[in-house]
């Protein structure tokens, strides 16, 4: 059953009424029917009241507990004696448990929510008429007030009234402060409000979710229907939403991806695309003074001594069971790849034979930014002019080892000479990802 506008359309009279009997529905009725699945014995059910009209589908066990419990309620219900009605209603709507709130539009049938004890819990009135309609009205203060309330506060604790950052682009973040992904993101979130302040931007300013101590983050957590952290929502000055999670596009571009508007990221866009045509090696690897890579005994090999090799990006790390398991077929293919073409090379980010960043390398960051390395272990394949030949290196490799060099073409993909052996290692790798982590089949990536 979907919620919101992808409801499903129900005809009201046939889904209430039963045998000989149609006295609970109201014909030709525009108005919202909620259907209330509750009993007198639930306690969770007793202290929710709704407000507003609904039909009541009692799960009391007898009828003298149903007549105790609906003397108390204003709205109407589907007689206890009706017992085929009301079974019929909680199989079509699946209802495992009460108090249950199904809403629907009363003029089409349409299924609007199966949520609504939440909304109604949440929002009260303000829910109604639990449609898009909702999120049509959202305005800063119905997002961030909560009762009496209607500050956020800054880290010394200082009140700062809603009123004051309506009008601005306020960006909604929600973390949990020692998780290892939201510990990073941070870094970068606060790198770029301090530029945006010292620019003087008018428009700016970031609300934490720790930042409300109230009911307020698990009512926007459902709101927005976070499913990750860190999530980073962008509330445009008018109130409404303007990007429902900016943290990867900030962890991208930084402050360059100010003021998140729709045509900002289409321009991104486009100077990605410039940026991948006019890709150099030197480009890649090269930031500030870090222009070398380092070498088995720790010397320092100049990015220039490699412009016009193949080389492969590998991207990886001693904790990943995966990683682990793919290193040593990729030495081997190093090996053979090596002994005909002395141009190609291979850098890792230590019984590896090839070059490598120097561990704790800023580099690493924007090499995983630049590629949008969402796992491990991965591998990317650069061609002599520089340019990005294929981010699925890993997979031609798995597939064709050294015949797939130099990965300009994937007609090898699909084969079936996968190593039992060593897919079974991966499944059965007992090593444990560090916190913020998770590995799943053949990669690990950020939980």
């Amino acid at each position: 059953m979907e919620g919101l506008d992808g409801g499903k359309v129900q005809d009201l009279a046939s889904l209430l009424s039963g045998e000989g009997r149609d006295y609970v529905v109201r014909k030709n009725s525009d108005k919202i029917v909620a259907i209330y699945f509750s009993g007198h014995w639930c306690p969770p059910c007793r202290r929710f009241t709704p407000c507003f009209e609904v039909v009541f589908v009692s799960s009391d066990r007898d009828e003298e507990s149903f007549n105790e419990y609906f003397d108390g309620m204003p709205w109407l219900a589907v007689p206890f004696c009706d017992a085929a009605a009301r079974r019929r209603i909680k199989e079509l709507f699946n209802v495992r448990g009460i108090p249950l709130l199904v809403v629907l539009d009363g003029s089409t049938g349409k299924v609007l929510t199966t949520e609504g004890v939440g909304v109604v819990r949440e929002y009260g009135t303000a829910g109604f008429p639990f449609s898009s309609e909702r999120r049509r009205n959202q305005t800063l203060k119905t997002l961030l007030a909560s009762g009496s309330r209607d500050f956020v506060i800054r880290s010394n604790g200082d009140k700062v009234p809603i009123t004051e950052i309506e009008g601005k682009i306020v960006c909604l973040y929600f973390f949990a402060g020692s998780f290892p992904p939201c510990v990073e993101f941070q870094s970068t979130l606060s790198e770029m409000y301090g530029e945006l302040k010292n620019r003087g931007s008018p428009s700016r300013n970031a609300v934490a979710g720790s930042a409300v101590q109230d009911k307020t983050i698990e009512k926007l957590t459902r709101y927005f229907e976070l499913s990750t952290i860190p999530t980073l929502v962008v509330i445009a000055p008018d109130g409404k939403t303007l990007n429902p999670n900016a943290a990867e596009i900030v962890e991208e571009h930084g402050v360059d991806a100010y003021p998140f508007s729709p045509e900002r990221l289409a321009e991104l866009v486009e100077l990605e695309r410039q940026r991948e045509e006019s890709q150099t090696l030197e480009s890649v690897l090269v930031s500030g003074s870090l222009d070398y890579v380092i070498g088995k005994n720790g010397s320092k090999v100049p990015v220039s001594e490699l412009v016009g090799k193949n080389v492969l990006l590998y991207f990886s790390a001693h904790w990943c069971p995966p990683c682990r398991v793919f290193t040593p077929k990729l030495i081997q293919v190093y090996h053979e790849i090596k002994a005909r073409d002395a141009a190609f090379e291979v850098e890792y980010y230590s019984s590896m034979p090839w070059l490598a960043l120097p561990l704790g390398d800023p580099r690493k960051k924007s090499l995983n930014q630049r590629f949008k390395i969402d796992g491990i272990p991965s591998l990317v394949a650069i061609g002599p002019s520089g340019r990005t030949v294929t981010t699925e290196a890993r997979d031609m490799i798995e597939e064709r080892g050294s015949a797939a060099y130099p990965f300009t073409d994937d007609a090898g993909l699909g084969g079936d000479d996968d190593d039992d052996e060593e897919k079974e290692d991966e499944k059965c790798a007992a090593a444990a990802a560090p916190e913020g982590y998770v590995c799943e089949g053949d990669v690990c990536r950020k939980a």
